[in-house]
């Protein structure tokens, strides 16, 4: 039994967590492997998946999502799936690099579209699968600047409602979890832009222009993600399919 009082409720099972070298992945990769599922670590830096895969005992993969023979390559035999690589990119739309769109949308979108469809014929067959999307408030809400990235979480929660009604009579679950900004890498270098862009200090980065639409000022620990990505997967969770968690602190309230 983990430390968490779990005891186990996925041993047997075999999960895949994206983006899994560091921040929400990470700590998902560690929350499944303390409920005794084996995990394939997957990241595009070779040096973290390897890390996270030796702390919690499951397996490496180096893969750059973009590259669909790679994401064609990696294990289908997998009962949870984890589709949480990403990243961002700020500029004005006149000014938005088409390539950095297009390569937004390949991770975001094209390889959980490709993990989900390879992984599927293995859950339908087990009778029993759970696919969990970390997108995120701007799958539900719009901000300026920020036209891929809130173009892929608009697309992932599509997919998910998708792969909801096709998995149901299969025993599959999918479902979105939607944080507002996490204490990952990806925001630290944002606040850290956004605090020399505007001459501020961090702390007023993160109050003033991060949160300035939600109401708990706030950010959000990686491991409360990992908790509900966890809940998720669990046999109580069984009923809960095609739904959008909003873990914003009152963003989406507002």
């Amino acid at each position: 039994m983990s430390d968490n009082g779990h005891d186990g409720a996925l041993g047997g099972r075999v999960a895949m967590v994206t983006g899994a070298g560091s921040g929400i992945g990470r700590a998902c990769a560690r929350a499944l492997a303390a409920d005794g599922a084996e995990v394939h670590v997957v990241d595009l830096d070779a040096a973290s998946a390897e890390r996270v895969a030796a702390e919690v005992g499951g397996r490496a993969h180096a893969v750059d999502l973009a590259d669909l023979e790679a994401v064609a390559a990696l294990p289908a035999q997998v009962d949870v799936l984890v589709n949480n690589a990403g990243f961002q990119h700020v500029a004005p739309l006149p000014e938005f690099p088409l390539d950095t769109f297009t390569r937004m949308q390949q991770v975001m979108v094209t390889a959980p579209f490709q993990l989900v469809r390879n992984a599927l014929p293995h859950m339908y067959q087990r009778g029993w699968g759970r696919v969990v999307h970390v997108s995120s408030v701007h799958g539900l809400r719009a901000s300026a600047y920020k036209a891929g990235y809130v173009t892929a979480k608009h697309a992932l929660e599509g997919l998910s409602k998708v792969v909801a009604l096709e998995g149901a009579a299969h025993g599959v679950t999918s479902n979105c979890v939607n944080p507002g900004y996490v204490d990952t890498p990806l925001v630290r270098a944002q606040i850290a832009d956004q605090a020399d862009a505007h001459g501020i200090e961090e702390s007023e980065v993160v109050s003033d222009v991060l949160l300035r639409r939600a109401a708990l000022k706030e950010l959000i620990d990686p491991a409360r993600v990992a908790e509900l990505v966890r809940w998720l997967c669990g046999d109580h969770a069984d009923h809960i399919t095609g739904v959008s968690l909003p873990m914003d602190g009152g963003w989406t309230a507002a």
